[in-house]
């Protein structure tokens, strides 16, 4: 492992104590190819669940496994001197602050749970798998808007280029605009939602000593919260208790969660040590993964423009993690 880079973060949270932390990048690219592999079977676990387990039920199991999931490692952390956000010494005005944060995050992550489940059900593995890798797309849009981050002539170029795939895919190849999938354009949604709460998240990781298991913590617990109302409005509050006591539902119920809270911890520790520009980039190949999983698996057929459309949001991507390495080191 490379030496720790010499930037360091002080969390203004800390009465008389300075903390200082210390990114590494090379362990956030080893931590953003693990991401890669559990974004790949994420897809897979979700759309070979009984066809009985309806989107929004679901979502809300595998919400509340991820919070079961997460317990152990909070307990843990709260019982050691540095408790993250529960430090008695932080500021309460930054502690207000951080929460606030995490109950706007948490409220944007329990759509975007519904709609990650949702969207490939209903727009297929493959084509939803990459139209979620658009998230980087999105990111720099909120990191413009949010922090004022200003884009250089070749990552606008990609970003353009980026589009182009997008729209191809989402008109099955036929480039038509009446031929656009409305099932793909509620895929985007994902990416959308994802790019505000992690920019925000990101931000807040680097101000506060609040951890990633804590952010994962507080985004589970709100989201178990909200899908459990939702879920019980639409489907009845019998139907969600009934679903939570049938074994097939629970067993791919935890696998989703317990997948989806270690991609969730392990991102969220990655993006401390790069910007999540960078750890997106990396996770670029997580359709490809994906695509031959859902071959095997799901005995799903991969369509030409599929493959193509692949091809060009990987390389606007790529194109995008380089304009911005070339920024920085004029900078």
């Amino acid at each position: 492992m490379a030496d720790k880079q010499k930037q360091t973060h002080k969390f203004p949270s800390n009465n008389n104590i300075s903390q200082n932390f210390y990114p590494n990048r090379n362990f956030g690219v080893l931590l953003s190819f693990i991401s890669l592999f559990f974004l790949g079977i994420l897809p897979i676990i979700s759309n070979s669940r009984p066809s009985a387990l309806n989107a929004l039920n679901y979502s809300f199991y595998l919400s509340l496994w991820e919070l079961i999931c997460s317990l152990p490692l909070l307990f843990y952390e709260i019982s050691k001197p540095n408790q993250g956000i529960f430090q008695k010494s932080i500021k309460s005005k930054i502690r207000k602050k951080t929460f606030i944060v995490m109950g706007i995050t948490g409220i944007i992550f329990s759509f975007s749970t519904f709609f990650y489940v949702f969207a490939f059900e209903t727009a297929g593995t493959v084509s939803a798998a990459i139209a979620i890798q658009t998230y980087p797309l999105f990111s720099i849009l909120m990191e413009f808007i949010l922090f004022k981050k200003k884009k250089q002539a070749g990552e606008l170029i990609f970003t353009f280029i980026m589009i182009l795939g997008i729209y191809y895919l989402g008109t099955e190849g036929s480039w038509l605009i009446s031929g656009f999938s409305s099932w793909f354009a509620l895929a985007l949604i994902v990416p959308f939602l994802w790019s505000i709460a992690h920019v925000n998240i990101k931000h807040t990781l680097d101000t506060s000593p609040i951890t990633p298991n804590q952010v994962t913590f507080f985004r589970v617990l709100i989201s178990s919260i909200l899908l459990f109302g939702f879920s019980s409005f639409v489907n009845g509050i019998n139907n969600v208790l009934d679903g939570l006591m049938n074994l097939e539902f629970q067993i791919f119920g935890f696998l989703m969660g317990i997948v989806y809270y270690l991609e969730l911890v392990n991102w969220f520790y990655a993006v401390k040590h790069v910007d999540v520009s960078v750890a997106s980039a990396i996770t670029t190949p997580t359709p490809v993964i994906t695509m031959i999983l859902a071959i095997f698996i799901l005995k799903e057929s991969i369509e030409f423009y599929q493959i193509i459309a692949m091809v060009i949001v990987f390389i606007s991507l790529y194109g995008l993690l380089w304009s911005g390495r070339v920024k920085n080191h004029k900078k």
